[in-house]
């Protein structure tokens, strides 16, 4: 039996296949940009891609080259090498409402119930499909810059924290945290 061939680093090559496989990528724009030389115009293409597992790990990456393939090629390989985990209440939706916010692009993320659907506009909706939410009401304030959006939808994302999540930072049990909720909840009937 042959043994897997290993590349130049000494990690075995069968288990990145595996991991890039089942990966989402969603290309969000491409911009196409001149250079005025002497002999006329010299076009170069940028690429924004988000790209994600589906099941709580998504990242973005931008390119720039001289060909569309090209530029999409780089912003994908730096979008997977910038996977982040989001945790995800029971796999759907976010945990709790959050804002996030990158140069002059704001966003509001909010859970929503199960049958909602992804409420987002254009870049954002990338994202949430590429995380594997599949409820969630999202709005847009400020720029409709596709980075900017993304980059504000990241900065987001990373202020979401599970309950489990919580309750470790501050040395609680989870259920002292969840369990509070449920009081709060009777005593205002």
């Amino acid at each position: 039996m042959a043994k897997p061939q290993r590349n130049g680093r000494g990690r075995r090559d069968d288990r990145g296949d595996r991991e890039d496989s089942d990966l989402v990528e969603k290309l969000v724009s491409i911009n196409r940009v001149a250079k005025v030389v002497k002999g006329g115009r010299r076009f170069g293409f940028a690429a924004l891609v988000v790209v994600g597992d589906g099941r709580g790990r998504v990242g973005h990456g931008h390119g720039k080259a001289r060909e569309v393939p090209e530029a999409i090629r780089k912003a994908t390989e730096k979008a997977k090498g910038s996977l982040v985990r989001i945790p995800l209440r029971e796999g759907r939706t976010l945990h709790h409402d959050v804002n996030g916010r990158f140069g002059a692009g704001r966003v509001v993320l909010r859970a929503a119930d199960a049958g909602t659907g992804i409420i987002a506009g254009g870049p954002m909706r990338a994202v949430f499909e590429a995380l594997g939410v599949q409820d969630v009401v999202a709005k847009s304030l400020g720029s409709s810059n596709p980075h900017n959006m993304i980059r504000a939808t990241f900065d987001g994302l990373s202020r979401c924290f599970s309950p489990r999540m919580v309750a470790q930072r501050r040395g609680r049990k989870v259920s002292d945290l969840v369990g509070r909720r449920e009081h709060e909840a009777e005593a205002r009937e």
